[in-house]
């Protein structure tokens, strides 16, 4: 008999909701991760009494109650709503695009102006079959919306022309006619009050876990502690690159604590402009309202990915989900392993899909016994 029902590697959201639900049906779980601390990419690091968002800027959001209801199990949250803004060539707009938006750009008071503006620059810019990304914002938004707030962005965000990168990074682009600047739609929003810690800490009652450990140093012992593994890292290293590397993008962050009490008045600001190297700058205070005397901003650069740096953002193009659907099948096939999460399903998550889904897999599995 094996020492443990389940090994999980990795202590993302993922793996923590997993090893959490195993744990109240009574299984044993250790959880593993490579890093020095737990809660994966929503780890927060205290300075200065800041709750700091070490990965970037993470904002719970979801309709779903039963989500809602569950995350709250583990902290509070506050009322925080995220609503960016973007400096494009020395001004500034709200995010996303509403009204507000369309004021600062055009002048426009009334939604009917709004809407013809956008209507007259798809008529004229947009295309019927678009190819590529720039033809599908000009096909969503039109001209002036694609050029201002847009391209420069995207072309440092993933580090191609937007030319050159495929129509379907972007299906939709919300366009709002009312005064409203929040980001989300849905019903469900915040910061947990004290930071994403106490979330991590509440998951993992309870349960053994030992961190600056690599699965992969030592394989074979570790798949012999348990008798099924939850496998949360990149699905193609745990195959041995059999059918060779799946690419990401990565990001790396910049972080410094300034004695002022306010730098930029919000959470989060974008820089769209392609002559400043970073995307955006967050100001961590401000998710939780924070009356500091000092703050800390990070600056967030996107880089291309080499496998000595982290894994954000998959690159879900032709090639890459062509690899993907490969290892897929060969996860279908090993029994004994529960694949889940951004890395193991080369997929862009948000936190309450990734806690979703580590529940569905957790009621599936249970379920079976």
């Amino acid at each position: 008999m094996k020492k443990y029902d389940y090994l999980i590697v990795g202590s993302g959201l993922f793996g923590n909701v997993f090893a959490h639900e195993a744990t109240k049906k009574g299984k044993k779980c250790l959880v593993i991760d490579k890093r020095n601390h737990f809660g994966g990419n929503i780890y927060c690091e205290n300075i200065e009494d800041i709750n700091v968002h070490k990965y970037g800027a993470h904002i719970f959001h979801t309709n779903d109650k039963y989500i809602w209801d569950y995350v709250n199990q583990f902290a509070e949250f506050n009322n925080y709503i995220n609503s960016p803004l973007s400096l494009s060539k020395g001004k500034l707009y709200n995010l996303p695009f509403n009204m507000n938006t369309f004021y600062q750009l055009w002048g426009c008071t009334t939604p009917t102006e709004a809407k013809q503006k956008i209507d007259n620059q798809i008529k004229e810019f947009g295309v019927e079959n678009p190819q590529n990304l720039e033809e599908q914002a000009l096909s969503l938004v039109g001209k002036d919306i694609y050029k201002s707030l847009i391209k420069e962005y995207t072309e440092k965000q993933w580090g191609r022309k937007a030319t050159e990168l495929p129509a379907f990074i972007i299906k939709r682009l919300p366009v709002r006619f009312t005064f409203d600047n929040n980001y989300f739609n849905d019903k469900y929003q915040g910061i947990p009050i004290g930071g994403y810690n106490k979330i991590t800490e509440g998951l993992l009652k309870g349960i053994e876990v030992q961190l600056n450990t690599n699965f992969f140093d030592d394989r074979t012992y570790y798949e012999s502690l348990a008798d099924k593994i939850v496998f949360t890292g990149k699905i193609d290293e745990y195959f041995n690159y059999e059918f060779g590397k799946l690419e990401y993008r990565s990001l790396r962050f910049e972080t410094e604590i300034l004695d002022t009490e306010n730098f930029q008045g919000n959470a989060v600001v974008n820089y769209n402009d392609l002559n400043i190297p970073f995307t955006r700058i967050i100001e961590h205070k401000h998710f939780e309202f924070g009356k500091q005397k000092k703050t800390i901003v990070t600056k967030e650069y996107p880089e291309n990915w080499t496998s000595e740096k982290e894994a954000y953002y998959p690159i879900n193009d032709e090639v890459n989900q062509k690899k993907y659907s490969q290892y897929k099948e060969l996860s279908l096939k090993s029994k004994d392993v529960i694949f889940g999460g951004r890395l193991a399903e080369y997929k862009y998550y948000d936190m309450h899909q990734i806690i979703a889904s580590a529940l569905n897999k957790s009621k599936i599995e249970h379920e079976t016994k």
